[in-house]
């Protein structure tokens, strides 16, 4: 992404307007306490200073510590050299871009999340980002509130207290507990719940992709159904199935949710 980038900096001029660029006194006070104790550290690789400082800001009022870094060697040096629990890489930047550098994190740090921010419409990139292990992305222009909530979701899944909790190879889905290593679904009491082979891959698949939508095509690909019939109905009725194993709601699920024209997807928290 370039400087000159129009909608971004409508983007910037709007979050500033509404006093996300320049805290107030009182919100200064707070990032300077929050800063002794940060809830976790987060990287902005960005080469447009506006961006870049409007999200330090943002982010700093709301209790985080923040590094700045205008292109990918600097992030490189930066990560390095401080504990980095969450880098928001912008993918269109001069010389080395974000997907090399997500590539570059990957591979160096394996607890670290990464949320991709880019240009709207570039869907290729998007999903190359979250090939290349991307956590999340986020479409620009963006309001810095929804940035914030997606950073919460994905530190609340990737954050070595979130794993901790129950362990790295079970995961929590709804009123469930998900073992992915004993191929075990159990309840909260602690009793087992029956699954088909099929039915566990599955839930499977959505757990390890949370907050993505899994397409039907997808999914019965993941089975090696490569011969699949367009009006295949077998992953709607799996879905129907789990929702009545997981959900407290079945009909009005929170967890397993219908993404329209892109199929289901994981949501963790159940907001």
């Amino acid at each position: 992404m370039t400087s000159t980038s129009q909608p971004d900096s409508c983007t910037i001029s709007d979050s500033v307007a509404h006093g996300v660029g320049h805290p107030s006194a009182e919100q200064a006070g707070r990032s300077e306490t929050a800063s002794v104790n940060p809830k976790a550290t987060i990287l902005v690789v960005d080469d447009e200073p506006d961006v870049r400082e409007v999200l330090e800001e943002y982010f700093g009022t709301h209790g985080y510590a923040v590094l700045g870094a205008e292109n990918a060697s600097v992030a490189k040096a930066m990560a390095a050299e401080h504990p980095v629990d969450i880098a928001l890489v912008d993918i269109n930047m001069p010389g080395e871009d974000g997907l090399s550098l997500a590539r570059h994190f990957r591979e160096r740090y394996a607890s670290l999340a990464i949320v991709m921010l880019t240009s709207a419409g570039t869907v290729v990139d998007r999903i190359v980002g979250l090939e290349m292990g991307a956590d999340d992305y986020v479409p620009k222009p963006f309001d810095p509130r929804e940035l914030l909530a997606r950073v919460k979701s994905v530190l609340r899944r990737t954050s070595s207290a979130g794993r901790a909790e129950l362990g790295a190879e079970r995961v929590r889905i709804g009123r469930c507990v998900l073992d992915l290593a004993a191929h075990r679904l159990t309840d909260e009491q602690g009793g087992e719940i029956a699954m088909s082979p099929l039915e566990f891959d599955l839930l499977k698949a959505l757990a390890e992709h949370p907050n993505r939508a899994l397409s039907r095509e997808w999914i019965l690909n993941l089975n090696q159904k490569k011969d699949w019939d367009p009006f295949d109905r077998s992953v709607d009725l799996r879905i129907m199935r789990l929702r009545k194993k997981i959900e407290p709601d079945p009909d009005h699920p929170r967890f397993i949710r219908t993404v329209r024209n892109e199929g289901y997807i994981f949501v963790p928290d159940g907001e």
